[in-house]
């Protein structure tokens, strides 16, 4: 059931994609504003089906299998698209994107990691499937099972490590670039899953624990949107 459920974002989002690419190139603004909130949608969305996940035996290997399989999936059909702040003030500080066109990417990126949350909260109180039940309910499931300072540092280290090899791999042919960032990917969850959730989103992180923001703010803020973002310059 979660696999046709992500299954089916997938499809949707790249129907609305293929719609926004058809009809509103001639207003750039709306264009990469819809473009970057579908992208970062369907990873949001994923992700947060896949962390109902983490206990599906044989344990840690479903889990990671599946994040590698969908990191693949996201990097083929979601190509053009950032779906990360911090992705997107890289380009901003080096001048390659305006201020403006930067800032409405990144609030498109928000816009879709609360719309992400709020679907797959309808959907799991629907309760179609066994990991669904209660899960809306849920509260803030913290993933910081480590000091602030010891979180921050390793969040921090993910961010520059991936974006080091996001430049090194702009010369590897698309088809094999997206397999290399996709299993780097895995291994740092796999290396600090159980740590900080190894995250180094700010969208995606907002919208996988919205409700740890509300309650401790500034250590999250600190750990999963400061971070990242140092680690990108």
């Amino acid at each position: 059931s979660s696999l046709l459920l992500m299954s089916g974002v997938v499809g949707a989002v790249a129907l609305c994609r293929r719609l926004t690419r058809r009809r509103l190139r001639s207003r750039p603004r709306l264009f990469a504003f819809l473009l970057e909130m579908f992208s970062t949608f369907q990873i949001c969305a994923c992700t947060n089906e896949l962390s109902l996940l983490g206990n599906v035996e044989p344990k840690p290997h479903t889990a990671l299998t599946l994040t590698y399989g969908f990191t693949v999936l996201h990097g083929l059909t979601l190509a053009g698209s950032t779906c990360n702040p911090c992705g997107t003030l890289q380009p901003m500080w080096g001048g390659a994107t305006s201020p403006r066109m930067g800032g409405l990417k990144i609030a498109a990126q928000f816009v879709a990691a609360v719309l992400a949350r709020a679907f797959m909260h309808f959907i799991w109180s629907l309760e179609m499937a066994e990991p669904h039940f209660g899960a809306h309910l849920q509260g803030c499931s913290s993933p910081m099972q480590t000091t602030e300072m010891q979180a921050f540092c390793i969040e921090l280290l993910f961010s520059v490590v991936f974006q080091l090899a996001v430049l090194r791999a702009e010369s590897v042919t698309p088809k094999y670039r997206v397999h290399l960032l996709a299993l780097l990917i895995t291994m740092l969850v796999y290396a600090g899953g159980n740590l900080t959730g190894a995250i180094f989103n700010p969208a995606l992180a907002f919208s996988l624990h919205a409700d740890c923001f509300y309650d401790k703010f500034l250590s999250y803020s600190l750990v999963y949107w400061i971070a990242p973002a140092l680690g990108k310059f």
